[in-house]
């Protein structure tokens, strides 16, 4: 089969009975011997040049991909009849009464994106010029008003007259289920993001400040926020700079928790500086060259942290020829404090543990797109496959008596992690020794870089859940989830307490979880979203039960370190198979001729995507030196400078449809879920 657009209209004569200028060939090989019709086949093709809109889509179309959006959006308005015994009136009458009623389900349709993207509009009134302003404002967040906290007044204008119906709307059973699975999705992060950075920083923080912190200002956010479905928590930039900062601090002689601090007041300046000049439209600038570098490179720390904590247990504990018979050493050490070296069978335990944990996390996470059990059933299990590969390894090192493996070290009660380094509360001049004067100006430099990390993850995270196909009604707010995410964690080191984001994979995992999806009408209509339950208290309960754990210490020193290594290696792997860029590299090595039909490869030469796959390549190579390096803490300044290369670089390499090629997002799955999809894809197939 072949579809020929020429550039001109020619006249076939010999072919034609009368003289059209043709300008669309459709041409169609077969074996004479077959069960196909080739003339019907033909005919549906002339039936589709006949429809106006096919006709326009194929007169623009550039690529394989148009020509079969445009006969799905033909067949999604079509009414398919099959050969019945009804005929006549009878049979008109239905056809009619089924295609009012698919007019008017696309009617509505189009007025909600009306209301939602030009505001309230009621009763048929003639919109002013003033709601007209509005309207576009509301369609795009980050336009500046030009006036001092013009932004930050939008967002609180727009969004608070909706808090009545924040609360209203969370009365869902829907929401119910979310909380309950939001909760492991957010606590597993919190005790394994706290059980690293207490590596990182020999206790000063750890599992305890980090569950306080996610849950005071994870309260505070979703009474206060603008975009309450956002979950804050910590992430991976905030975890090397910590480390970084912590080194820095530990070889000049700085009391690293004091210099905290007052990188917390200088952050307070410098959101207040960022949000009175609407700031937040700078988020336009960066493309998704430098989110993809960004995702990759957290990706990579992940896989790399996992492995190189297993080595670092590999070492501690080497394998022996020989091991001691009295089984009882390791037993009666497992809750000392002391450091403990040269147990047998504990590197192979932490092995089995952290791929263990790994693989069952994997394949539940497959599971749910399987033909086994019932779509909610195992919808249920895929969501859940985090807290259930951790309960499963914990069992497997509960069970086993006589190996030793290193746990979460979590204090008993509501206390600091290392009670004997710190108190709650840290003085901003000092505790131990007094903090340099010059310091305190100095600070100023950490905490751009901190404002730097959290304002790309916070807006960018923003950017995702606020998507036009989520067709969300209440609005967003870019100017006041900044100003309250980065002044509350501006607050957070005079208690000893980690900074946070707006967490990425937790705060769209939370959106899908409220999403409510339509149901197919007709056959070969996809799935779409019909709403979403915007409100508060998800948000706010899932803060507290993060809150709660606090008192299950007892529990969670039950969970070896190893088992944290395993989810940390998931969360890589399954970001890393998400990005575009990691598809471009796996490109690299693939034939030309097993290329999918993704638009940067249809539309950009192969060299020069593998090029512009290259230059990806080096930035996060250069990323990497600098992060494992004495120049560490120069990592976001790095990161942040692949906008302009990307702006005025790359625009002089490439040209621009390469870039926009390039830079295309393909469609994501937040239109409709597993389920929804693969039937969708069945319906469409026997179509």
């Amino acid at each position: 089969m072949a579809f020929v657009r020429l550039n001109d209209a020619v006249l076939l004569e010999s072919v034609l009975e009368v003289p059209v200028p043709v300008r669309f060939i459709f041409v169609l090989l077969g074996p004479s011997q077959s069960n196909m019709d080739y003339h019907e086949i033909g005919r549906s093709f002339s039936t589709l040049m006949s429809d106006k809109n096919f006709h326009e889509v194929a007169y623009f179309a550039d690529d394989r991909q148009d020509l079969l959006n445009g006969i799905n959006e033909f067949l999604d308005c079509s009414i398919v009849i099959p050969p019945s015994d009804v005929a006549g009136k009878d049979l008109l009458k239905t056809v009619a009464d089924f295609q009012k009623q698919m007019l008017r389900k696309r009617k509505e349709r189009e007025l909600k994106k009306h209301h939602s993207s030009v505001g309230m509009v009621q009763d048929n009134k003639e919109v002013s010029p003033e709601e007209e302003e509005e309207g576009d404002q509301e369609v795009d967040p980050l336009k500046r008003s030009g006036i001092p906290f013009g932004g930050l007044i939008h967002d609180i204008r727009r969004r608070y007259p909706h808090y009545v119906s924040d609360l209203k709307d969370a009365v869902d059973m829907q929401c119910i289920a979310a909380v309950i699975f939001i909760y492991f999705a957010a606590l597993s992060p919190t005790i394994t993001f706290g059980g690293l950075l207490g590596e990182k920083t020999e206790g000063m923080m750890g599992v305890t400040e980090l569950i306080v912190s996610t849950a005071t200002l994870g309260v505070i956010f979703s009474l206060l926020a603008g975009q309450p479905l956002l979950i804050i928590g910590f992430s991976g930039p905030l975890l090397v700079f910590e480390e970084a900062y912590y080194k820095f601090c530990q070889a000049h002689n700085f009391e690293y928790l004091t210099g905290r601090v007052w990188i917390g007041f200088w952050l307070i300046f410098i959101v207040l500086v960022i949000v009175a000049a609407e700031g937040s439209f700078l988020v336009r600038y960066i493309s998704p060259f430098t989110q993809e570098i960004f995702a990759f490179l957290i990706s990579l720390i992940f896989i790399y942290e996992t492995f190189s904590k297993l080595i670092k247990v590999f070492k501690e504990h080497p394998l022996m020829a020989m091991y001691p018979t009295d089984s009882t050493l390791a037993t009666g050490l497992r809750d000392t404090d002391d450091p403990i070296f040269n147990q047998p069978n504990t590197a192979l335990l932490s092995l089995v543990l952290m791929m263990g944990t790994f693989f069952v996390a994997f394949f539940l996470r497959k599971f749910r797109n399987s033909r086994f059990l019932g779509g909610k059933a195992r919808r249920i299990i895929g969501d859940f496959g985090i807290p259930i590969s951790i309960l499963v390894s914990v069992l497997v090192d509960y069970s086993i008596t006589d190996t030793y493996t290193q746990k979460l070290n979590v204090p008993s009660g509501f206390s600091v992690t290392s009670p004997d380094k710190r108190g709650w509360f840290i003085s901003p001049f000092g505790d131990k020794q007094p903090f340099p004067t010059w310091m305190m100006g100095a600070s100023i430099v950490p905490a751009l870089l901190v404002f730097i990390l959290i304002f790309m993850e916070t807006q960018i995270t923003s950017l995702i859940v606020s998507k036009k196909e989520r067709r969300l009604v209440k609005g967003s707010g870019f100017h006041l989830d900044l100003l309250l995410i980065v002044i509350l964690g501006a607050i957070c080191p005079l208690f000893g307490l980690p900074w946070l984001t707006a967490a990425t994979v937790r705060s769209v995992t939370h959106v899908n979880a409220l999403t409510v999806m339509s149901k197919a009408t007709a056959p070969g209509e996809k799935p779409m979203i019909q709403e979403v339950k915007e409100q508060r208290l998800t948000g706010l309960l899932v803060a507290v039960l993060v809150g709660m754990s606090i008192v299950m210490t007892d529990v969670l020193r039950l969970i070896p370190l190893a088992v944290l290594f395993g989810i940390f290696l998931y969360m890589g792997v399954t970001s890393l198979t998400g990005i575009q860029l990691y598809e471009r590299i796996t490109l690299m090595v693939t034939p030309a001729k097993h290329h999918p039909d993704h638009i940067y490869v249809t539309k950009v030469k192969t060299w020069r995507m593998n090029m512009f796959t290259i230059i990806q390549l080096a930035c996060i190579v250069a990323l990497w030196v600098v992060k494992s390096t004495v120049a560490s803490l120069a990592f976001p300044f790095v990161l942040i400078m692949t906008v302009p290369l990307r702006r005025l670089i790359l625009s002089r390499i490439f040209e621009e449809r390469e870039l926009q090629a390039l830079d295309c997002e393909e469609e994501d799955s937040p239109n409709f879920d597993e389920d929804g999809r693969d039937e969708y894809n069945e319906i469409h197939m026997l179509v």
